[in-house]
């Protein structure tokens, strides 16, 4: 319990501080945010509003985490371990390439930033280099980082090891650009009113830091009664993120409306690579689509919207994704943004009563 009030005293500091210094170096280095010209019209004066606040998010879960860790070491000799490292390195590389396409963004001067060609190829690179080591690696738990599989919730309902080891190796670095590609871009469909995709990130990595510290109190060879689950280090899991939720905590004072920073595409696919790492490292894959329902929500509008185009050349919406549409019917920002939390908030609350019912019922506790 110290290590996880560490982890959230730390990242709470870190992103609270940091960011106002975040902002006078972005403002001075004049990196402020391009806006689309067909979006609304009331979203033009958010023009030149300081970008890449992604990176203080990033630095706060990493700094987060790590001084939990180095507390840990320091009174129980525990090394990190492999599975934390492995989600971190899903969040920096996915970091890494939403910095490269704000800063081509901001240096073009314009909302267009790296090719549709070029951040595929960098998410294919980060999310296959994740999924062979996830399967190789050994953790100290004695459990693979990742599973061979998908799975709802623990064990795999299709288990890739069936079509062989160089098979199961393909299907799951498929299975791992998919997830990897598709949080990504929901979350940064997502980011498109003030404080609506870290507000949201907030609940969903409140709602994976219970499951996971769920799953390490109830962790396979622990002796806690009860099922067991077989996953690498979830108390490792359970603090980054804690870390995650409370830098998206801290941020959202300066990103809430009207918002003194965004995260950029800096912040938005380091919070999506580091929410479909944890759903792997959790085997939980399907159920983070309860989880993340608003996510899943915003990127099927976004599909609705340009699939329907195509065939009726007919709108089903306003303007997509969705929390533009109810921004055109004339809702406030601050209105449409605080009930899509609200729509998180259940969705995550869905998700956690449907692991724990899943608990309950494998643990024969149901008569």
């Amino acid at each position: 319990m110290i290590s996880l009030i560490i982890g959230i005293v730390v990242s709470l500091l870190v992103v609270f501080f940091g960011t106002p210094v975040l902002i006078n170096i972005v403002h001075k280095l004049h990196y402020g945010q391009y806006i689309r010209q067909d979006g609304p019209k009331s979203h033009q004066v958010k023009r030149g509003t300081p970008t890449m606040g992604g990176l203080i998010i990033v630095l706060a879960i990493v700094l987060g985490w790590g001084a939990s860790a180095f507390y840990r070491f320091c009174t129980g000799g525990s090394v990190p371990s492999w599975s934390a490292v492995l989600v971190l390195f899903a969040m920096v590389s996915m970091g890494l390439l939403g910095f490269i396409d704000d800063f081509a963004k901001v240096r073009k001067k314009q909302n267009l930033g790296l090719s549709v060609h070029a951040k595929f190829i960098g998410q294919f690179i980060f999310a296959t280099c994740y999924a062979v080591l996830a399967l190789i690696i050994p953790t100290k738990s004695g459990f693979p980082s990742a599973q061979a599989g998908m799975s709802f919730i623990e064990k795999p309902f299709w288990n890739f090891e069936s079509a062989g080891k160089v098979g199961a190796m393909i299907l799951f670095i498929i299975w791992v650009n998919f997830l990897m590609t598709a949080w990504t871009n929901a979350v940064n469909l997502t980011d498109g009113l003030d404080g609506l995709a870290s507000g949201s990130s907030m609940i969903a990595f409140a709602g994976y830091a219970i499951i996971a510290y769920w799953e390490c109190y109830h962790l396979k060879g622990a002796g806690h009664e009860g099922y067991a689950y077989a996953v690498s280090d979830p108390l490792d899991l359970s603090i980054i993120a804690v870390c995650a939720a409370v830098a998206c905590f801290g941020f959202l004072w300066y990103n809430s409306n009207p918002a003194t920073i965004f995260m950029g595409d800096t912040g938005s696919l380091a919070l999506g690579g580091l929410f479909s790492a944890l759903s792997i490292a959790t085997h939980t894959e399907f159920l983070a689509i309860i989880l993340g329902g608003l996510f899943v929500i915003e990127v099927m509008s976004d599909v609705i919207q340009v699939s329907c185009f195509k065939l009726t050349h007919k709108r089903v919406f306003k303007m997509a994704p969705i929390h533009h549409h109810f921004e055109l019917l004339g809702w406030s920002e601050g209105k449409v943004v605080v009930r899509f939390w609200m729509i998180e908030l259940l969705f995550t609350l869905v998700a956690i009563m449907i692991f724990y019912g899943d608990w309950v019922t494998r643990s024969g506790l149901l008569l």
